[in-house]
């Protein structure tokens, strides 16, 4: 049961929706118990469920690029008296226009101040705070020190801050 929330909490931050995360985590859930015969260390599980999930997260959207995030049924009119629906009113949840430049600008310069890293700080820097691996987790995965672990992240967080600043 711990394993299905963590899968599940990983894959509505790596998917971003309930119902793709819920399919994700069932997917990489399944791929992970055919093959945890394969892992030899049972301290190793963990970095290989959030691996799986991120994989088949990345995989189902690939499968669905150009499809909207969300659909709502037309069916969802308010019935009236006579039997026929009301007019459908949808919000639109999109963000606000200087809101969504500000966003890409944002992402823009963190993306930018990323790839300006070296590929080991890259790694440590995604790997310790987008997937959430313990300092532990990333020395096994990286065969660093956790010592080593601790200090490269520490140069990768102050570098990508000098680069975002170079930025502004």
């Amino acid at each position: 049961m711990k394993a299905q929330e963590a899968a599940y909490r990983f894959s509505l931050l790596v998917c971003g929706h309930a119902e793709d995360a819920e399919d994700v985590m069932q997917d990489a859930l399944l791929k992970t118990y055919q093959y945890v015969n394969r892992i030899a260390r049972p301290d190793a599980f963990r970095t290989w469920l959030y691996s799986t999930v991120r994989n088949a997260c990345l995989m189902k959207r690939r499968r669905h690029v150009g499809e909207p995030s969300q659909f709502v049924s037309i069916e969802q009119g308010a019935p009236r008296t006579d039997h026929s629906a009301a007019p459908l009113d949808i919000a639109d949840r999109t963000p606000a226009a200087d809101q969504k430049m500000m966003d890409d600008w944002v992402d823009a310069r963190l993306r930018d101040a990323l790839r300006k890293l070296a590929p080991a700080h890259r790694m440590i820097i995604l790997m310790r705070e987008m997937e959430g691996l313990s300092t532990k987790e990333v020395a096994a995965v990286t065969g660093y020190s956790e010592a080593n672990v601790k200090t490269r992240l520490h140069r990768a967080r102050t570098m990508l801050r000098r680069h975002m600043e170079e930025g502004r």
